[in-house]
Parts: C-alpha cells; structure tokens; sequence
C-alpha cells in the first residue's frame, strides 16, 4: 500500500497551466478572427440583406 509522491509546487505549476491554456482557448474561439475575416462577413451579410430587399414585391395592404 503505497501511495504516489507528489510535489505539490509542480502541481500547481501544472494546474495553473492548464486554467490558462483553457482560457486561451476561450479567447482564440471568441477573438480569434482577423479584421479581414471580420469584414468579408460583414460586407457578404450587406450583399445577401440587399439581394433580400430587391426581391420583394410591393403589395397593398387594404385586404380587398
């Protein structure tokens, strides 16, 4: 019965790596796109609302 030695310093050390790649990776998913990347989006969202609007067919309202 014997038990495994640990060095609690190099836990930590270990631990408080793991909660910072963890963050990392929530700043990466949430962050991570380039201003380029970021436009492209933007500017193809413009076109396809526009393409959206032009298609529309104008219709009276008054129910008869």
């Amino acid at each position: 019965m014997s038990a495994e030695i640990i060095n609690l310093r190099q836990f930590r050390k270990k631990q408080a790596r793991s909660e910072k790649e963890k963050q990392a990776e929530q700043n990466r998913i949430s962050f991570g796109r380039t201003k380029v990347e970021k436009q492209l989006t933007r500017s193809l969202n413009d076109k396809a609302d526009k393409a959206h609007r032009d298609g529309r067919i104008e219709t009276d309202d008054d129910g008869a």
